[in-house]
């Protein structure tokens, strides 16, 4: 089996989804939430509406840098979403509540992912060296190889438990947002979903493309 061929279209595709998620979100960024709120403010009301209390909402900067740490409780949006008051904002800032909600429920999921994040981070650091090492060495180390693809299939377990993690948090915001008339409206509550669409399709090419990878080290390992 041809894992080039296969790993070159999900390239592809990661780069089509990558230029449509930004489109969406410049467009999305133009509309208005119906009460003018900021994505700050959304994800203040959002976290005080399911009573939680003891996380700090802050700005950072970057373009779609927004993430939850749960290491020490931060709701952390990049600029043009804390200060913008528009429907793509609300739609990020809602999201990443979505997971500060999932950490005070005990989503399992996120708790798998949260347990991970040190092995990954070691994993991270290393792969590479050893794949290349296994690469360039293998008739000398032919189990080198082998070694890196156990680190490499740690990275794609990874992404296939951020899976889950991600599409759950989403639903949590179209949810909040549908029951919150004061942000979205019957016509930009579509538009809302949409972005959050999009957004998660990134994460869904990412772990196509980390199985693609894990697929054609293991195709090499077995051919020698």
């Amino acid at each position: 089996m041809n894992y080039w061929i296969i790993f070159i279209a999900v390239m592809i595709l990661s780069a089509i989804i990558q230029h449509t998620l930004q489109s969406r979100f410049t467009k999305y960024s133009k509309i208005p939430t119906a009460g003018g709120m900021t994505g700050a403010e959304v994800a203040a009301q959002m976290l005080r509406e399911h009573g939680i209390k003891d996380v700090k909402i802050t700005c950072i900067e970057g373009t779609l840098t927004d993430h939850y740490d749960p290491s020490n409780k931060t709701v952390n949006l990049s600029r043009e979403v804390y200060s913008g008051r528009s429907v793509a904002a609300a739609a990020v800032a809602a999201h990443e509540c979505g997971h500060v909600i999932q950490h005070a429920t005990g989503y399992a999921p996120l708790k798998l992912r949260s347990a991970l994040v040190p092995v990954v981070t070691f994993a991270n650091n290393t792969v590479m060296w050893v794949l290349l090492a296994g690469v360039l060495f293998i008739e000398a180390f032919p189990n080198l190889i082998w070694i890196g693809i156990a680190l490499f299939a740690v990275t794609t377990f990874f992404s296939l438990v951020t899976l889950p993690v991600e599409i759950n948090a989403s639903q949590r915001a179209t949810q909040w947002l549908g029951r919150s008339n004061t942000i979205c409206t019957y016509e930009t509550l579509p538009m809302a979903k949409d972005a959050l669409k999009w957004a998660a399709y990134t994460y869904v090419i990412a772990a196509l493309s980390s199985l693609a990878t894990l697929f054609y080290y293991i195709g090499i390992a077995r051919r020698n």
